[in-house]
């Protein structure tokens, strides 16, 4: 309710009528009290109203929340009437001619004035309220002039009693004594960091010692992961000292009176910060706790899974039509789609997953899988082809587009071979699919059966090919390469224009020493018959006997 003195003279009717036109032109009128007041607590959280500005405008001293302003009257623009009404503020707060208990309420329908009555009895208006600033707050225009009046002899009386030279005084000698902790401090985190860094310099292997325990340090290189803790030691300290000396700055700012506003909206921030930080960590639980689930559930599966293929890969597990050579390849299949299948369960989880930030993310993930997606589907496809194709395993020795050697992993992009020279070539699945694959392992290893062998030599016409036989049948006995579980062989494959061609084939002992196998058996040829004064004409020539010396060499 409005406030009356009997001592205050009532105003004529044209004054009345030019003090509120000029109140609602020039003095900041329609505001509420400082959010600290729970009564404007409770009406700001009534139902909006029209022509009620949200958010609101406030009115400050030296950045102090003093007034909330929710509508400006007639046409006003809102942060004009605001700057007016902080530049009146100001000049009552350092008026010392002008004491707050001097604010009184005038009721003049339709508005409910606040003014200062000054000792000769004359009335300077100072603000107006009316109802369509009341109902933005849920209030009567006389509750709502009553807060205004008490906001503000609170706020200019708290801005008095913080400019004094008492006030300054403390203010000075407060801040030098948290200088002085400061800088004490300051002295001590650089002699601590010193410390550590001397320390990890010095002794750097206990950082490996639990690594070494878990088999992860001898992957490891000492002076890498020291160079890592150094930096993470660097890291923390400076950390520290950014921290320490931004928390510092509202604390300094907070003794003086011209820099308490400041001080406040610092910490305001600080505040906002560390509450939105661990507010957000709350509300992140029980997603956290979805995620920790799905992650286990995933692990479960995948260890599950590999310990399933394991057991098809040992023999222990038989599956009809599922070969054991399969088991590991498809367990790792089954351990990157059960990932993908918990990745995508958890995702939903995952605190801002919904964020710009994220859908920038996946939105660069699709193009980089959208540009290199041909080149590796076609090389994944073809691994997978491979694999179920049963084409080679891991330790074959096989023959892929020209190159020889034994396969040493056969992985979902490539296949790497190492050749008899100790060489390592890659060959990506989209080619080895394409090319003709010679695998000399198989037969030994499916059907139980050696693999054979084929060279080819010319002998003439004048030597009995019974007799080429048997050189070539012996040759192949004396090479203990060659098994005994099937007899070699030797097929006459072509009758050319001055010699025989003459076949020989014989089954190697070990696959992996086919090369070696094969030289053997070429030097064995050479010897029986050489021995046996035979000539070899290979490659293909003829010479004319007249006289010329056979090319047999002679026996040593």
């Amino acid at each position: 309710m409005a406030e009356r003195r009997p001592s205050t003279p009532s105003l004529p009717p044209a004054l009345l009528l030019s003090l509120a036109l000029g109140l609602l032109l020039a003095l900041p009128a329609p505001f509420a009290l400082a959010s600290t007041d729970d009564g404007v607590k409770g009406a700001a959280a009534a139902s909006p109203v029209a022509g009620c500005v949200t958010p609101p405008r406030f009115i400050t001293l030296e950045g102090r929340k003093v007034l909330e302003i929710r509508r400006a009257p007639g046409a006003q623009r809102l942060d004009d009437y605001v700057l007016r009404g902080e530049q009146r503020l100001q000049q009552l707060a350092e008026d010392h001619t002008f004491a707050p208990s001097q604010l009184v309420l005038r009721d003049e329908p339709p508005y409910s004035l606040i003014v200062i009555q000054e000792r000769d009895g004359n009335l300077v208006p100072v603000m107006a309220v009316e109802e369509r600033s009341a109902a933005c707050f849920g209030l009567t225009r006389q509750q709502l002039a009553s807060r205004y009046r008490d906001s503000l002899s609170q706020a200019i009386t708290a801005y008095r009693s913080s400019h004094t030279l008492a006030s300054w005084l403390k203010g000075t000698a407060l801040s030098a004594l948290v200088l002085g902790f400061y800088i004490l401090w300051l002295r001590t985190q650089g002699q601590i960091n010193a410390w550590l860094r001397r320390k990890i310099a010095q002794r750097p292997r206990f950082l490996l010692q639990r690594l070494g325990r878990l088999g992860v340090g001898a992957f490891v290189d000492p002076d890498q992961v020291r160079q890592l803790v150094q930096r993470l030691r660097q890291g923390i300290h400076w950390s520290v000292v950014a921290l320490i000396s931004y928390l510092l700055i509202p604390l300094l700012l907070g003794f003086f009176p011209p820099t308490q506003g400041i001080a406040a909206g610092l910490r305001g921030q600080i505040r906002d910060l560390v509450l939105g930080f661990f507010g957000g960590v709350v509300q992140a639980i029980p997603n956290l706790l979805s995620i920790l689930v799905i992650l286990a559930i995933t692990v479960v599966l995948i260890r599950a899974s590999n310990a399933w293929f394991r057991a098809v890969d040992g023999g222990r597990i038989r599956i009809p039509g599922f070969y054991q050579e399969w088991a590991l390849p498809t367990a790792r299949l089954a351990a990157i789609l059960l990932s993908l299948a918990g990745l995508a369960a958890a995702f939903p989880y995952i605190p801002g997953s919904g964020s710009k930030v994220f859908q920038g993310a996946g939105l660069l993930v699709g193009v980089l899988a959208a540009l290199g997606s041909s080149a590796i589907a076609t090389n994944v496809i073809s691994g997978l082809m491979l694999i179920y194709t049963r084409a080679f395993r891991e330790g074959d020795r096989v023959e892929i587009n020209g190159v020889l050697g034994v396969v040493q992993d056969r992985a979902l992009l490539v296949t790497r071979l190492q050749t008899p020279r100790n060489e390592l070539v890659s060959i990506p699945n989209a080619t080895v699919i394409g090319a003709s694959v010679v695998n000399f392992s198989f037969s030994r290893r499916e059907i139980a059966q050696p693999v054979a062998l084929a060279t080819t030599i010319t002998i003439g016409y004048d030597v009995p090919w019974r007799q080429v036989h048997e050189l070539m049948l012996n040759a192949a006995r004396s090479v203990s390469g060659i098994t005994d579980e099937i007899e070699p062989f030797v097929l006459q494959t072509s009758l050319n224009d001055f010699h025989i061609s003459y076949e020989l084939n014989a089954y190697v002992r070990d696959p992996a020493t086919y090369r070696e196998t094969l030289s053997e058996v070429l030097a064995a040829l050479q010897d029986q018959f050489a021995a046996a004064d035979v000539e070899i004409l290979s490659p293909g020539y003829h010479a004319i006997r007249n006289g010329n010396p056979s090319t047999v060499p002679k026996s040593s």
